[in-house]
């Protein structure tokens, strides 16, 4: 039984992360910025005493993380597996359009957040802990073969580079650190076209997150939800 500490987790891919290592038996703490209205969470809080505590957190605001990381630090919890999915992404973003508040937005949610709060939770990961972060395909520049939400494109690669950098700087402590694409996910986020159900895709990367070790060759790499390569 492993403690995950999951950050959006109160909708989409975030929650049925929940959903799904609940039924198997861990241990979870979910992460969201209003604890209150997180009707979901809340209940499957109830129905799984002991194994889910609900704690309130905004990645973009430094001062939540901290005070995320302090009360942590009280229960005195250890966590095995962090999974940094909190994100965000503004529609209908046109060249010439482009405001400045979404790209900050973006970078700050999307990249900053996640840097910033695994290197602040660093002291309460375990030994050989693992560190997942949620990217996505529209941040390989590799990829990119159109203009099309540029603010979430940017930030997401932004983010694949503080996962390689946060690999090597928690690799002496056998730490694997990984970006990890959930694929095009009909959630609020990715829309009702999208290839894969919620379910389908979270069962995929568990798999992949179940079997990730540590790796001194393949430090903070970008892998696909069936743990294909997914090229930077």
């Amino acid at each position: 039984m492993a403690q995950y500490l999951i950050t959006g987790a109160n909708r989409g891919i975030g929650l049925e992360f929940i959903r799904q290592l609940l039924a198997r038996g861990d241990r979870v703490i979910a992460a969201c910025r209003h604890t209150a209205r997180a009707s979901e969470l809340n209940q499957l809080s109830g129905e799984y005493p002991g194994h889910l505590k609900v704690l309130p957190l905004d990645v973009a605001e430094p001062r939540s993380i901290d005070e995320l990381v302090r009360e942590i630090g009280m229960l005195e919890i250890v966590i095995d597996v962090l999974i940094n999915n909190a994100g965000v992404l503004t529609p209908g973003e046109a060249f010439g359009e482009v405001e400045a508040k979404a790209l900050d937005q973006a970078f700050t949610t999307n990249a900053q957040g996640p840097f910033l709060l695994t290197q602040s939770l660093a002291t309460r990961l375990a030994e050989k802990a693992k560190v997942v972060s949620i990217s996505s395909g529209l941040g390989s520049i590799a990829r990119t073969q159109r203009f099309g939400t540029p603010s979430y494109n940017i930030s997401k690669a932004a983010l694949n580079m503080a996962v390689r950098l946060l690999g090597h700087a928690l690799a002496d402590r056998g730490i694997a650190v990984l970006a990890l694409s959930p694929g095009w996910v009909r959630t609020e986020m990715g829309g009702d076209k999208a290839d894969l159900d919620v379910t389908e895709s979270v069962a995929n990367m568990l798999k992949v997150i179940d079997g990730l070790e540590f790796d001194p060759n393949t430090i903070g790499q970008f892998l696909g939800n069936t743990g294909e390569p997914v090229p930077w």
